[in-house]
């Protein structure tokens, strides 16, 4: 479990292609104070530590995350955000946040205005509809967000200079792939209706 609010960006220094997915390397101020098995959301993902290196730790990722993901999109160089799980004596800053990406989002585009900026991203998969409200929680790339503004296919969030400079968000790209989770309360709201068989 992760609030969204991120600890720190790593910088990935390989993705290498294996015969069952791939190894992503990222350095990090982190691999100190992370085992081997330990779980870090790396860009709203939670990958598994299999191995540390002297300054960064390694994850494999299979072929499900891989094809859920942006994950893929990745190259040497790249930033990434970063959040080990929350203590369950610590404080909840964010949202609740799983890890388990249910889509991968496009960035239509990132405007600034003065010290903040709009980013607007279309999302792929009308399943993920429901799951977006107006004022409502959203994490995007790991980064728990509120919904400002929404329409058929897209959705905007207003980012403040904090947000903008300690996470990946500010350097966003339009065209650039972005995982997003959505609300995990209302992610069972809706398993429910489906369940009883109520409209949607």
């Amino acid at each position: 479990m992760f609030t969204g609010i991120i600890e720190q960006m790593g910088t990935v220094t390989a993705l290498e292609e294996r015969a069952d997915g791939a190894r992503l390397q990222v350095a990090t101020g982190l691999a100190s104070e992370c085992d081997v098995g330990a779980s870090v959301a790396v860009n709203g993902a939670c990958l598994t530590v299999v191995a540390r290196t002297g300054e960064g730790l390694a994850f494999d990722l299979g072929p499900e995350t891989l094809s859920r993901t942006a994950l893929a999109d990745l190259g040497p160089g790249d930033s990434v955000n970063l959040e080990r799980p929350m203590r369950l004596d610590g404080f909840l800053g964010g949202h609740l946040v799983l890890g388990h990406v249910d889509g991968v989002g496009s960035v239509i585009a990132l405007d600034r205005a003065g010290e903040t900026a709009r980013l607007r991203i279309e999302w792929q998969g009308q399943d993920l509809a429901p799951l977006l409200i107006p004022q409502g929680s959203v994490a995007v790339d790991g980064v728990s967000l509120t919904v400002a503004a929404l329409e058929a296919g897209a959705f905007e969030i207003m980012l403040i200079p904090h947000t903008l400079e300690r996470t990946t968000l500010g350097a966003l790209k339009p065209g650039r792939r972005v995982n997003l989770e959505m609300d995990v309360i209302g992610k069972y709201v809706l398993r429910v209706l489906s369940v009883r068989g109520e409209p949607r």
